[in-house]
């Protein structure tokens, strides 16, 4: 049996982590929904554009392989930045989780940590692959940039850069840019966790 005073004292302590509990809840909560919006119009923006390449490129007489390596990296891409998106989410209730006055049903720290570092892989992989599909288009555009002799859209129009390769590197940059906000959230969620 535990006396009086264990708790009394067993009390206090639940009162003293309460507070910095619904702190972390709160953030993580937060950091879920904004980077959740965020990651999700740079998602609808990059796949609109990526679309748009591909049904252009299919209606265009030439094919060009490099910009269907830059395609294929963003369509990987997208698919991981999805897959984000649907993580930010979990963050969300996770942090409700945390809020629960249930203490039974609150994760540990080490699951919080666990699920915090798996988003920062997810945005670090989706980047990786972002960053091929960039550089793919680039090099497409740099060596059509380079071949143009002057007057070349006359002689040959297929040799000029086109508005959709240009579209296959907004997708891939855009992708870039969604990964890197998960990455940062997911990076800032883990530092607020271990000063709890």
């Amino acid at each position: 049996m535990h006396t009086e005073s264990e708790v009394r004292s067993h009390n206090q302590h639940q009162a003293s982590l309460a507070p910095k509990l619904q702190d972390i809840a709160k953030t993580i909560n937060l950091t879920g929904w904004l980077s959740f919006w965020v990651q999700l119009g740079l998602a609808v923006v990059s796949g609109l554009v990526l679309l748009f390449a591909i049904t252009g490129r299919d209606f265009a007489q030439q094919q060009n392989a490099g910009l269907g390596v830059g395609i294929f990296w963003g369509i990987c891409g997208m698919l991981v930045l999805l897959f984000s998106v649907y993580w930010n989410f979990r963050y969300t209730r996770f942090g409700k989780r945390l809020a629960n006055p249930n203490s039974t049903l609150h994760p540990s720290k080490a699951e919080t940590v666990s699920m915090i570092r798996l988003g920062i892989i997810i945005g670090l992989v989706g980047m990786l692959l972002s960053i091929f599909g960039a550089g793919a288009t680039v090099v497409v555009l740099v060596g059509k940039s380079v071949s143009q002799p002057p007057g070349v859209a006359i002689t040959d129009p297929y040799r000029i850069i086109r508005a959709m390769d240009v579209f296959v590197e907004v997708a891939n940059i855009n992708g870039i840019a969604a990964h890197f906000v998960g990455t940062v959230a997911s990076l800032w969620l883990l530092e607020q966790v271990h000063q709890h």
